[in-house]
Protein backbone atom coordinates (compact mmCIF):
# COMPACT_ATOMS: atom_id res chain seq x y z
CA UNK A 1 0.00 0.00 0.00
CA UNK A 2 1.20 3.50 -0.54
CA UNK A 3 1.18 5.92 2.03
CA UNK A 4 -0.89 9.38 0.12
CA UNK A 5 -0.59 12.65 1.93
CA UNK A 6 -3.80 14.31 3.12
CA UNK A 7 -3.62 16.56 -0.14
CA UNK A 8 -3.68 13.96 -2.52
CA UNK A 9 -6.56 13.65 -4.41
CA UNK A 10 -7.59 10.02 -4.12
CA UNK A 11 -9.57 9.93 -7.32
CA UNK A 12 -6.29 10.33 -9.33
CA UNK A 13 -3.63 7.21 -9.97
CA UNK A 14 -0.34 7.80 -7.50
CA UNK A 15 2.75 6.79 -8.04
CA UNK A 16 2.93 2.52 -8.29
CA UNK A 17 5.71 1.26 -5.61
CA UNK A 18 7.41 -0.22 -9.01
CA UNK A 19 8.16 3.13 -9.92
CA UNK A 20 9.08 5.00 -6.52
CA UNK A 21 11.60 1.54 -6.28
CA UNK A 22 13.44 2.04 -9.65
CA UNK A 23 14.13 5.22 -9.24
CA UNK A 24 15.28 4.71 -6.06
CA UNK A 25 17.44 2.19 -7.10
CA UNK A 26 18.82 4.07 -10.17
CA UNK A 27 19.87 7.32 -7.95
CA UNK A 28 21.18 5.01 -5.59
CA UNK A 29 23.19 3.52 -8.70
CA UNK A 30 24.31 6.79 -9.59
CA UNK A 31 25.92 7.48 -6.16
CA UNK A 32 27.85 3.96 -6.78
CA UNK A 33 29.40 5.02 -9.74
CA UNK A 34 29.91 8.81 -8.79
CA UNK A 35 27.51 9.99 -11.16
CA UNK A 36 25.64 12.25 -8.29
CA UNK A 37 27.67 14.93 -5.82
CA UNK A 38 27.86 13.45 -2.71
CA UNK A 39 28.15 15.72 0.41
CA UNK A 40 31.32 17.28 0.81
CA UNK A 41 33.22 15.92 4.00
CA UNK A 42 33.94 19.36 5.38
CA UNK A 43 37.02 19.24 8.01
CA UNK A 44 38.83 16.68 5.80
CA UNK A 45 37.50 18.01 2.46
CA UNK A 46 38.06 21.61 1.30
CA UNK A 47 36.65 23.55 -1.71
CA UNK A 48 40.67 25.23 -1.36
CA UNK A 49 41.36 23.43 -5.21
CA UNK A 50 38.21 24.09 -6.85
CA UNK A 51 37.55 27.67 -5.81
CA UNK A 52 36.97 30.28 -9.04
CA UNK A 53 40.08 32.89 -10.02
CA UNK A 54 37.51 35.38 -8.88
CA UNK A 55 36.30 34.25 -5.32
CA UNK A 56 36.74 37.01 -3.45
CA UNK A 57 37.31 35.93 0.45
CA UNK A 58 38.12 38.19 3.63
CA UNK A 59 40.40 40.87 3.48
CA UNK A 60 43.73 41.43 4.53
CA UNK A 61 46.58 43.76 5.16
CA UNK A 62 50.01 43.04 3.91
CA UNK A 63 53.20 44.37 4.03
CA UNK A 64 56.33 44.95 1.61
CA UNK A 65 59.80 43.12 1.27
CA UNK A 66 61.67 45.14 4.05
CA UNK A 67 58.37 44.47 6.66
CA UNK A 68 57.04 47.70 6.31
CA UNK A 69 52.64 48.31 6.58
CA UNK A 70 51.97 49.06 2.64
CA UNK A 71 48.84 50.92 4.08
CA UNK A 72 49.56 54.97 3.99
CA UNK A 73 46.17 55.51 6.27
CA UNK A 74 44.65 57.36 3.31
CA UNK A 75 41.17 55.99 4.34
CA UNK A 76 39.98 55.35 1.27
CA UNK A 77 38.62 51.96 1.81
CA UNK A 78 36.79 52.98 4.92
CA UNK A 79 35.55 55.55 2.85
CA UNK A 80 34.03 53.44 0.03
CA UNK A 81 33.09 50.34 2.68
CA UNK A 82 29.62 49.91 2.10
CA UNK A 83 28.38 48.35 5.13
CA UNK A 84 30.81 50.48 6.97
CA UNK A 85 33.10 47.73 8.26
CA UNK A 86 36.46 49.21 8.19
CA UNK A 87 37.77 51.77 10.87
CA UNK A 88 40.96 53.25 10.57
CA UNK A 89 42.85 55.25 12.53
CA UNK A 90 45.84 57.56 11.42
CA UNK A 91 48.93 57.99 13.19
CA UNK A 92 51.72 60.69 12.26
CA UNK A 93 54.91 59.53 10.89
CA UNK A 94 57.43 61.88 13.04
CA UNK A 95 59.75 64.37 10.71
CA UNK A 96 63.18 62.89 11.92
CA UNK A 97 61.69 59.67 10.35
CA UNK A 98 63.78 58.75 6.99
CA UNK A 99 60.06 57.76 5.28
CA UNK A 100 58.25 61.14 6.98
CA UNK A 101 57.05 62.31 3.39
CA UNK A 102 54.91 59.39 3.29
CA UNK A 103 52.75 61.58 6.66
CA UNK A 104 50.49 58.82 8.15
CA UNK A 105 50.59 55.57 8.80
CA UNK A 106 47.79 52.96 10.63
CA UNK A 107 47.76 53.28 14.18
CA UNK A 108 44.38 51.28 14.25
CA UNK A 109 43.02 49.34 11.66
CA UNK A 110 40.19 47.30 12.15
CA UNK A 111 37.60 45.00 10.03
CA UNK A 112 34.55 43.60 11.55
CA UNK A 113 34.08 40.49 9.58
CA UNK A 114 30.54 40.25 10.75
CA UNK A 115 29.86 43.39 8.55
CA UNK A 116 31.90 42.66 5.72
CA UNK A 117 30.18 41.44 2.40
CA UNK A 118 33.03 40.58 0.49
CA UNK A 119 32.57 43.32 -2.25
CA UNK A 120 36.07 44.01 -3.10
CA UNK A 121 35.60 47.66 -3.04
CA UNK A 122 38.44 48.49 -1.03
CA UNK A 123 40.81 45.90 -2.90
CA UNK A 124 40.09 48.45 -6.01
CA UNK A 125 40.37 51.38 -4.18
CA UNK A 126 43.89 51.16 -2.35
CA UNK A 127 46.38 53.46 -4.01
CA UNK A 128 48.83 51.35 -2.27
CA UNK A 129 47.97 47.69 -2.69
CA UNK A 130 48.07 47.24 1.05
CA UNK A 131 44.51 45.36 1.56
CA UNK A 132 43.63 42.62 -0.74
CA UNK A 133 41.02 39.54 -0.74
CA UNK A 134 42.33 36.24 0.01
CA UNK A 135 40.98 32.94 -0.97
CA UNK A 136 39.66 32.13 2.63
CA UNK A 137 36.20 31.18 2.99
CA UNK A 138 36.49 29.70 7.20
CA UNK A 139 36.42 32.43 9.18
CA UNK A 140 34.99 31.78 12.50
CA UNK A 141 34.87 33.33 16.10
CA UNK A 142 33.37 32.50 19.23
CA UNK A 143 32.23 36.04 19.99
CA UNK A 144 31.80 39.12 18.63
CA UNK A 145 35.07 40.24 19.71
CA UNK A 146 36.83 37.82 17.53
CA UNK A 147 35.55 38.41 14.32
CA UNK A 148 36.62 42.10 14.38
CA UNK A 149 40.27 41.44 13.17
CA UNK A 150 42.71 44.50 14.37
CA UNK A 151 45.56 45.16 12.69
CA UNK A 152 47.81 42.70 13.62
CA UNK A 153 45.34 39.65 13.03
CA UNK A 154 45.12 41.29 9.33
CA UNK A 155 48.96 41.31 8.89
CA UNK A 156 49.64 38.10 9.90
CA UNK A 157 47.23 36.37 7.33
CA UNK A 158 47.66 38.49 5.16
CA UNK A 159 51.57 37.70 4.95
CA UNK A 160 54.11 40.03 2.25
CA UNK A 161 53.28 41.09 -0.64
CA UNK A 162 56.37 41.20 -3.19
CA UNK A 163 56.14 43.85 -6.02
CA UNK A 164 56.42 47.98 -6.01
CA UNK A 165 55.15 49.79 -3.54
CA UNK A 166 54.77 53.53 -4.35
CA UNK A 167 55.03 55.15 -1.04
CA UNK A 168 58.34 53.72 -0.35
CA UNK A 169 59.58 55.26 -3.89
CA UNK A 170 62.48 57.44 -2.71
CA UNK A 171 61.82 59.33 -6.65
CA UNK A 172 58.28 59.95 -5.84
Amino acid sequence: MIWLSPFHDRNSPGPSDCTCRRSWLQHFKNMLLGRTKVTMQYPEQKWDAQLPEHYRGAPALVKDEAGRIRCVACQLCEFICPPRAIKIEPGEIPAKDRFSKVEKYPREFDIDMIRCIFCGMCEEVCPEQAIFLRKDYAITGLTRAEMVHNKEKLLEIGGIMHGVVLKWNEKK
